[in-house]
């Protein structure tokens, strides 16, 4: 009989340790782990395999939903299909905003991959007066690479032109060192290749076999004019002020998430700490912009 109740009790302690497993699929575990899902385009990057470890170090399970393209995030986001985005930044994020009237909010900054000026067999700007900068056209990078150049002290803008959106009609050519031609975004590594300047996006550089060390000019990520091309945790209004997302951000600016993120972009991706009442500000600035 003793034997009986033995074995009794160790199958009822087994149900019970098999039910505190199941439970714990619906998002805390014994060990008040909580599950938070969230949406990226970047999942398969080194920095996202450091970030899950990192995050659950935390306290916090990622169920990451990976998307192969931007539109569809912010709308997940929006319908609760996911709880946090980390995949835009804030320019992307306000004409999202804009457009849509919708109004998600900013947790927290990430890195941001600074924008280089390239040119082939140089290692500084002596020497680029008079020479033609290849920029790409496409309106979410141009006014960037332009901004590149004004920051390098190579291009100077017309007054009243538009400080985050400049396009080539906009610079001021008897001012400037150097003049600027637009060409699609792909075509730059060729523009390179050719011997001329270029500001190359970094998705360009490595099909190119560009190294992203040999810039001879970058954004300055702490100038204003860089501050809309940080990356950004969001979330939904109501969830600003979650203390369990929040530890996602401390994560991802682990030097673990760092180091990978190094990795990942030859050392192109820089980390940036801002407070998310500065960042939401920046936002918002942008939303009114872009209205």
């Amino acid at each position: 009989m003793r034997l009986n109740r033995l074995t009794a009790a160790a199958a009822a302690a087994l149900t019970a340790l098999g039910l505190a497993a199941c439970s714990s699929d619906s998002g805390t575990s014994a060990d008040d782990t909580v599950t938070v899902k969230i949406g990226t385009t970047d999942a398969d990057q080194q920095a996202w395999t450091a970030f899950e470890k990192k995050a659950e170090e935390n306290g916090v399970k990622l169920d990451i939903v990976r998307f192969s393209e931007y539109p569809p995030v912010n709308p997940a986001l929006d319908e609760d299909q996911i709880e946090v985005s980390k995949f835009q930044t804030i320019n992307y994020q306000a004409q999202y905003n804009a457009s849509s009237g919708k109004d998600l909010r900013i947790i927290g900054s990430g890195e941001i991959n600074i924008l280089g000026l390239y040119w082939k067999d140089h290692t500084s700007l002596d020497g680029i007066e008079g020479q033609e900068v290849a920029v790409p056209n496409d309106p979410s990078n141009q006014g960037r690479a332009i901004n590149v150049l004004v920051q390098a002290d190579l291009v100077t803008l017309k007054p009243g032109a538009p400080k985050l959106t400049p396009t080539p009609t906009d610079i001021d050519e008897a001012a400037s060192k150097v003049s600027v031609v637009a060409i699609d975004a792909s075509q730059t590594p060729s523009a390179y290749n050719e011997g001329r300047p270029a500001v190359i996006n970094n998705n360009w550089l490595g099909r190119a076999g560009v190294d992203p060390a040999s810039s001879v000019a970058a954004d300055d990520p702490n100038s204003e004019l860089a501050e809309p091309y940080i990356n950004v945790f969001t979330v939904r209004a109501d969830d600003v002020d979650n203390e369990t997302y929040a530890k996602l951000v401390d994560a991802w600016q682990s030097p673990e998430v760092t180091e990978a993120l190094n990795q990942d972009s030859g050392g192109t991706a820089v980390q940036v700490k801002r407070s998310k009442e500065e960042l939401n500000e920046i936002l918002d600035r942008l939303v009114e912009e872009y209205k």
